[in-house]
């Protein structure tokens, strides 16, 4: 099977999620603004999924996959299925470990991750109950990441990208049902987001189930494979988390500046995700067993055209997406957010941190691409090394820009250690000849910076005579931003054929979820 298949179809559920999340922090901006409710419910919500991203689906899912993967090829689903029972094992029973000795130390723990809350009561105390109710989801998601796993080794993808969309009925359900009746609208979040735990573990338990791989729960052993998978988790947790680290870094030294920081952070964030997920997360999630396959068989030119074509395919999406996301930053914000107790001048500071950020949206992007090339061949340490030194330079920079412009400086500083670290995976992997740029990427890789610029200045031009229609609040801006992003669609389209970026028959590929 094409990787172009799995890839537009993780692709197409992530992105329906992302839309559905976008309505989901509509509604928060509305309701909680960027005060101090929703400052202590974003480290609830980030606290929980940084441990889920880490381990759960960054170090857990490099090191189960390709073992998974591996074992389904060569021995069958009996000893792909037994590894996996194991696995599931000896994963509940650490984090159910973990899970209550979080609950009794949140209070130390929420003074770690953000120190800043210490001259700020409400907030620190809103912090620790809400990360109390939120935490427990991580039990349930981890299992989800397995889950998922074992799907995506199986070539079953659609149901593993449609998990998020779970999560974001339960939040938009819970606020909209509980904000009213619960203290603040940030406990009601709070509960959604562990009930959305459970119901996403309870929907892939059954997908499994219906693909003929329900999971048993034996008791957990320390076997040698778990053994093996837990060896290779810890390096992987530093080098696939280096992002994460610095998203929780971000939120310490952001804890810090203003209230409200945090919160601005936390919106630009989501805004850039979008094709972060839709791009790099769908090409990663496939790429992954299918490199994995192909090294295991010893089809090393194959994995090293995978490698290329994924690569290409990627910045084929991304460059122009993020050209797009800095010249439209402004006018997306205001219509996403700047509504109810989101203000113009939280709009104004977020679109500034989403400027930053995207800055850094080509790196990763194409650090989510180049990481599987290292996992599929069971090499966990180069990115231990790696991720360590963008995760050094995140805390530096920021530290240091902080200082000078704010919440800005620290999503600027997240963008310059992102770069580092693809720029470092890519050269890693030359070096050790995995990886080789061929010459259809050589050629098409400028060409594609050359029609993203030339999108971004169609953009650029037209904006002014736009802004009337884009102004707050009104009628017309949901309207003006669509015929925006539709025009720089088919400007991109057009520049990439003029340029030979790209095919025709790779951009209506793109419009398609047909590969």
């Amino acid at each position: 099977m094409s990787l172009a298949r799995p890839v537009a179809t993780v692709g197409f559920y992530t992105l329906a999620s992302r839309v559905l999340g976008f309505v989901r922090d509509m509604l928060v901006a509305a309701l909680l603004g960027a005060g101090p409710v929703a400052d202590a419910f974003f480290v609830a919500f980030k606290f929980p999924n940084f441990f889920r991203r880490l381990f759960a689906e960054g170090a857990f899912a490099a090191a189960f996959v390709p073992m998974f993967a591996g074992a389904l090829a060569a021995e069958g689903p009996a000893a792909a299925r037994l590894i996996a029972e194991r696995a599931q094992a000896v994963l509940l029973a650490a984090l159910f470990a973990l899970v209550v000795v979080a609950e009794f130390a949140m209070p130390w723990v929420v003074a770690v991750i953000a120190p800043g809350f210490a001259h700020d009561p409400e907030r620190a105390t809103l912090a620790v109950e809400f990360t109390r109710i939120t935490f427990p989801y991580l039990l349930f998601i981890s299992l989800v990441s397995l889950q998922g796993g074992v799907l995506n080794s199986m070539d079953r993808f659609a149901a593993v990208a449609a998990t998020p969309i779970v999560m974001n009925l339960c939040m938009i359900g819970g606020l909209l049902a509980l904000a009213r009746t619960l203290p603040t609208p940030g406990h009601a979040l709070s509960w959604s987001v562990f009930a959305a735990g459970i119901a996403q573990f309870l929907f892939l338990a059954w997908v499994c189930s219906k693909a003929g791989m329900a999971l048993r729960l034996p008791r957990p052993h320390m076997t040698a494979e778990v053994r093996t998978l837990l060896r290779r988790m810890l390096p992987v947790a530093i080098g696939s988390g280096a992002a994460q680290i610095n998203l929780v870094i971000d939120v310490i030294m952001a804890s810090l500046l203003p209230a409200g920081s945090i919160s601005w952070l936390y919106y630009a964030d989501r805004v850039y995700e979008l094709p972060l997920a839709v791009i790099g997360i769908a090409i990663g999630t496939a790429l992954l067993p299918r490199l994995s396959k192909q090294v295991r068989t010893g089809a090393h030119d194959e994995a090293r055209v995978t490698q290329n074509r994924a690569f290409e395919g990627a910045m084929l999406l991304t460059l122009p997406a993020a050209a797009a996301l800095i010249v439209l930053a402004g006018p997306i914000v205001s219509v996403l957010f700047e509504r109810g107790a989101f203000s113009a001048e939280d709009a104004r500071r977020c679109a500034a941190a989403l400027v930053a950020y995207t800055a850094g949206l080509p790196a990763y992007v194409a650090i989510k691409v180049l990481t599987p090339a290292f996992y599929a061949r069971e090499d966990t340490r180069t990115p231990v090394k790696i991720g360590l030194i963008a995760v050094a330079a995140n805390t530096i920079v920021g530290f240091t820009a902080m200082q000078f412009v704010g919440h800005v400086g620290l999503a600027g500083a997240t963008a310059f250690s992102a770069t580092l670290n693809a720029a470092l995976l890519w050269r890693a992997l030359v070096r050790r000849g995995d990886f080789s740029a061929d010459m259809r990427l050589r050629s098409r890789l400028p060409r594609q910076i050359v029609a993203s610029l030339a999108m971004a200045l169609v953009l650029w031009l037209v904006l002014g005579p736009f802004a009337p229609w884009l102004a707050p609040h009104g009628p017309t801006r949901y309207v003006a931003l669509a015929i925006l992003i539709v025009l720089g669609l088919g400007s991109y389209a057009l520049a990439a054929v003029a340029t030979h970026a790209a095919r025709p028959a790779d951009l209506r590929a793109i419009l398609s979820r047909r590969a």
